[in-house]
C-alpha cells in the first residue's frame, strides 16, 4: 500500500486537469439553476466515460508507449484527426480555464492589478514551474493542490449544509427547451473532463515510469481510480454548493471573468458568513490553478508527440516551442475576448462533447486490439460498459445536433 501511495501521480494530475471549469463553473451553475435535478447527468456521464479515460494509463503501462503511438498504429489518418481536433480546441480550452483562474486570483489576492495582468502572471508562473521543474515538480505540486482543494471543498459543503434549513429535493430533471439542452450538453462535455485527456494521462504515465521505474499497470489503475473518484466527489460537492447556496436566488451570472468570480465567492460568503470567504476562495482558486497548470503542460506535450510520430523524427525543443505558442496564444485571445468568458466556455465544452465519440471509439478499438497485451485487454464487464458508453455518447451528440 505504501508503494501504491508513493506511485500516485498521473491519476492526481488527471484530477487536477479535470477538476476545473466542469466543476467550479458548470456544476455550480447546474446546482444554481436545477438544484440537484441534474445529479443523474453527473453520475451517468462519469460512469460512461470511465472506461475510455482508464484505457489511457492501462495502455501506456501495459505497452510502454502513449495512446498517440497506438493511434499511429491504427492508421496515420487517426493521428492526423487527433492533431486537427486538438489544434482546434487547445487555445480555447487554455484561455477558458486561465480566464476563470485570473478572475479568482483578482478576487482572492486583490484587484490592485487588472484581470488581464493576472492572466499574464498566472501563465508565467505555470510556464516557469513546467520549464524549470519539469514533470517531477508538476507531480509533487499536484499532490498538494488536489489535497488542498479536496479538503476546502468538503469543508465548504459541510458549512453550506449547516447554514441551510431548506429541504433538499432529489427530483431529477430532463431539460426540455433548447437552452436547457445546450446547457446539459455543455455540462456533460467537460464532466469530469474532455475525453482527449485520456491521451494526456497516457503521456503522464510514461513520464511517471521514467521517474520511478516501477509504475506497473496495477499501480497505474489504482492511481487513476483514486483520481477519478476524487473528481466525482468534488463534482457532487460543487453541485451541492450551487443547490444549497444559489438555487432560487435569482442571481444572474456575468460573462466577465472578474465579475463572475466575485459574484461566485461573494454569494457563498453572504450565505455562509464572511468568515467562510477565504475557504471558498481557496477551494475555487486551487481548483482552477490546477487545471491551468496541467493543461499548459499536457497540450504541448501531446502536440509535440503527435508531430514526432507524423514526421517520424524528434524535435529537441518541440515541447518548449509548443508551450510558448500556447502561452502567447492564450494571452492574445484573452485580451481580445475577456468579456466573452461564458461563450468561450460554452464553445469549448460543447465541442468536447461532440468529439467525445471519436475518442471513445478509437480508445476502445486500440485497447481491444493486438497492439495491447492480451492480459491487459478489457474484461467482459468493461467491454459491456464501453459499448454502453459509446452508445450513450453518440446518442446524446445526435440528440443535441438535432435540437439545434
Amino acid at each position: 500500500m505504501i508503494t501504491k501511495i508513493k506511485n500516485l501521480g498521473p491519476g492526481l494530475l488527471f484530477a487536477g486537469a479535470a477538476i476545473g471549469v466542469s466543476h467550479l463553473v458548470q456544476s455550480t451553475r447546474a446546482g444554481a439553476d436545477f438544484g440537484l435535478g441534474l445529479l443523474w447527468a453527473l453520475l451517468l456521464v462519469n460512469l460512461f466515460k470511465y472506461p475510455f479515460f482508464q484505457f489511457g494509463p492501462r495502455y501506456a503501462t501495459a505497452t510502454g508507449e502513449s495512446l498517440l503511438d497506438g493511434y499511429r498504429k491504427l492508421g496515420k489518418g487517426v493521428l492526423i484527426t487527433y492533431f486537427i481536433l486538438n489544434i482546434a480546441t487547445m487555445f480555447t480550452i487554455q484561455t477558458a480555464v486561465t480566464i476563470v483562474t485570473a478572475g479568482l486570483a483578482s478576487s482572492l489576492f486583490g484587484n490592485f492589478i487588472s484581470v488581464q495582468v493576472w492572466t499574464v502572471v498566472i501563465i508565467m508562473i505555470c510556464f516557469s514551474i513546467l520549464i524549470l521543474g519539469k514533470y517531477k515538480l508538476l507531480d509533487k505540486i499536484m499532490k498538494v493542490i488536489v489535497l488542498t482543494l479536496t479538503i476546502s471543498t468538503i469543508a465548504a459543503v459541510l458549512m453550506a449544509f449547516s447554514n441551510t434549513s431548506n429541504p433538499i429535493s432529489m427530483k431529477q430533471i430532463l431539460p426540455s427547451n433548447s437552452l436547457e439542452i445546450a446547457f446539459l450538453i455543455a455540462f456533460m462535455g467537460w464532466m469530469p473532463a474532455p475525453l482527449d485527456v485520456s491521451v494526456w494521462q497516457s503521456l503522464w504515465a510514461i513520464e511517471k515510469n521514467k521517474d520511478t521505474k516501477n509504475y506497473s499497470p496495477k499501480s497505474a489503475l489504482f492511481d487513476f481510480n483514486i483520481g477519478y473518484l476524487s473528481t466525482i466527489i468534488i463534482g457532487i460537492g460543487f453541485l451541492l454548493l450551487g443547490a444549497l447556496v444559489m438555487f432560487n436566488s435569482g442571481e444572474t451570472f456575468s460573462n466577465s471573468a472578474g465579475v463572475f468570480s466575485s459574484q461566485l465567492i461573494n454569494m457563498y460568503a453572504q450565505s455562509l458568513g464572511n468568515w467562510a470567504y477565504y475557504i471558498i476562495a481557496i477551494a475555487a482558486f486551487t481548483t482552477m490553478f490546477s487545471t491551468t497548470l496541467t493543461t499548459l503542460d499536457a497540450s504541448p506535450r501531446a502536440m509535440n508527440k503527435s508531430i514526432e510520430l507524423l514526421f517520424e523524427t524528434s524535435f529537441k525543443y518541440g515541447y518548449l516551442s509548443w508551450i510558448i505558442l500556447l502561452a502567447l496564444g492564450t494571452i492574445s485571445i484573452f485580451f481580445f475576448l475577456a468579456s466573452e468568458m461564458g461563450l468561450l466556455i460554452k464553445i469549448a465544452t460543447i465541442l468536447s462533447f461532440i468529439t467525445a465519440p471519436f475518442y471513445a471509439i478509437i480508445n476502445y478499438k486500440l485497447i481491444s486490439s493486438r497492439h495491447t497485451p492480451k492480459e491487459w485487454r478489457p474484461s467482459r464487464e468493461l467491454h459491456i460498459l464501453s459499448w454502453l458508453g459509446i452508445i450513450f455518447l453518440v446518442g446524446f451528440s445526435i440528440w443535441y445536433l438535432t435540437t439545434l
